[in-house]
């Protein structure tokens, strides 16, 4: 049997579910890795070892429940994720000390599945950025190059995955943020379509964009977390009351891609790849089609206004989101503030990075009288076009495919002093958070030049989370293996 903490999510509940490992023991492995590894890497914000330690021995005195899919898997959550009387921070000094009083809707499906949560990963500020460097606290580093970046704003889920601190984790995506860091990572990301997922207890950057996801070692990994967290929830009226399928048994229905059909958007393998992506994300679907899939171009012509529109939409969203941490009803408050309105402007400013005053300012903005209809109606206007392009294209195949990101990941600090090439990292990912659409990314390669992980993106119709899982499995069997990293 392979080492503990390299085993994947599938492989370690197997071997519980044998006897062959106790809960106990796969505990201790994971937090012996986090001891050996989180001072390099630094993915985690809190880390509740002696409670899951006193869970693994209770389920372990219980015995093995074959009807609990996560029974005594260690997973880890984003810290945007509500956990009762766990800190909650969403990377933010504004929330330091808070410790919800209930769960959020995936995480008690986690629990209730049988999983043991080991802790909360780093983030950037209420999930704005794509480094993890935006975290109030530290920045995460990618662990296969720790002078490099892990992606944002999921980049401490990816990065613990990556290390094999733990069997999955959750993150969020509003903008590529669980696509992006897995790319970076080496690891399987999967945004599903919006209203897929509750998000009740997740803090909200943007309501309309936001969506939880499993960030995995494998694709079948991603199938097995979602199967737990997807479904409707009467608590959070955007959750769509839609049948979910059987995510884990789809994958064993396909060996090949005969009879699929993959759109390439021309607009996103012409703008500026570096080379070494542009090669293994080519390489990958030529595989595909060896495989036996069929090519078709298709076009997203109205991909150019993608970054536009989302960063309109998201800060308008954020400003208002974000309104409630004023310093009064819970969150950082100022010492002895002159009046109430220094106590909000003082709450505020201290607890706030620069990040997300930028964006809340900005929001604020385009929300303003006289600038409404101009910026965040007409975007709204965009977003509407945007996800008929992506239908039609959808009409033409059965999945879009294309490059998670122009680069991979680039060293720390290399883009912190200029906001708008930061934004620019998510060309690829936005559009499908506009469209509401599930997307993921797949490992299929080392760069060429960096030694990078390099992520193909795959992306499907509504609620077709099914097709992409067993398209991204098919072809994880046959692309060139990422490996692990060896920190």
């Amino acid at each position: 049997m392979p080492e503990l903490t390299q085993m994947t999510l599938s492989e370690v509940r197997k071997a519980l579910l044998d006897k062959t490992v106790s809960a106990a023991e796969v505990t201790d492995a994971a937090l012996s890795r986090i001891d050996a590894t989180e001072p390099k890497v630094r993915a985690l914000l809190s880390l509740q070892a002696e409670e899951a330690q006193a869970q693994a021995k209770a389920l372990d005195a219980s015995g093995p429940d074959a009807t609990k899919p996560l029974w005594g898997v260690p997973l880890v959550v984003k810290d945007v994720l509500a956990t009762k009387g766990v800190p909650t921070t969403c990377g933010s000094k504004i929330l330091e000390n808070f410790r919800p009083v209930y769960d959020a809707t995936a995480v008690a499906r986690l629990k209730d599945a049988g999983a043991i949560l080991l802790g909360k990963a780093n983030m950037d500020e209420f999930a704005m950025g794509s480094t993890t460097e935006n975290s109030a606290y530290f920045a995460t580093k990618n662990p296969w190059d720790l002078e490099r970046v892990p992606g944002g704003s999921s980049g401490g889920s990816g990065a613990t995955v990556a290390t094999g601190q733990c069997y999955g984790a959750l993150g969020t995506d509003t903008g590529g943020s669980i696509r992006l860091p897995a790319s970076f990572c080496g690891i399987v990301g999967l945004k599903p379509s919006y209203g897929r997922v509750s998000r009740f207890g997740m803090v909200a950057y943007g309501s309309s964009l936001d969506q939880i996801g499993p960030m995995t070692r494998s694709v079948e990994d991603a199938a097995r977390l979602l199967q737990v967290i997807a479904g409707h929830d009467e608590r959070d009226s955007t959750c769509v009351n839609v049948p979910v399928p059987d995510y884990v048994a789809a994958l064993s229905e396909k060996t090949d891609l005969k009879g699929l059909t993959i759109g390439l958007p021309a607009e996103y393998w012409d703008k500026g790849l570096a080379p070494e992506v542009a090669e293994a994300c080519a390489t990958a679907i030529k595989t595909a089609e060896a495989l036996g899939a069929k090519t078709v171009p298709v076009a997203l012509k109205l991909s150019q206004y993608a970054i536009a529109t989302y960063y309109i939409i998201a800060v308008a969203e954020a400003s208002s989101n974000l309104a409630r941490f004023d310093g009064v009803r819970y969150g950082h408050r100022t010492k002895a503030p002159e009046n109430l309105l220094d106590m909000y402007v003082k709450s505020r400013s201290e607890g706030f990075g620069d990040e997300v005053q930028r964006r809340i300012i900005l929001g604020t903005y385009v929300l303003s009288s006289g600038y409404y209809d101009a910026y965040y109606h007409k975007a709204a206007q965009v977003r509407r076009l945007i996800r008929q392009d992506f239908e039609a294209a959808l009409s033409q195949c059965d999945v879009l495919a294309g490059p998670v990101c122009p680069t991979t990941a680039f060293k720390v600090g290399e883009m912190t002093s200029d906001p708008l090439q930061m934004y620019l990292m998510d060309i690829f990912t936005i559009s499908t958070n506009l469209a509401g659409l599930p997307g993921m990314s797949l490992p299929v390669g080392l760069g060429r030049e960096s030694g990078m992980p390099v992520g193909l993106q795959l992306t499907g119709r509504a609620f077709g989370e099914a097709a992409l899982l067993q398209t991204a499995q098919v072809l994880e069997k046959n692309v060139c293996a990422t490996g692990s990293p060896t920190l």
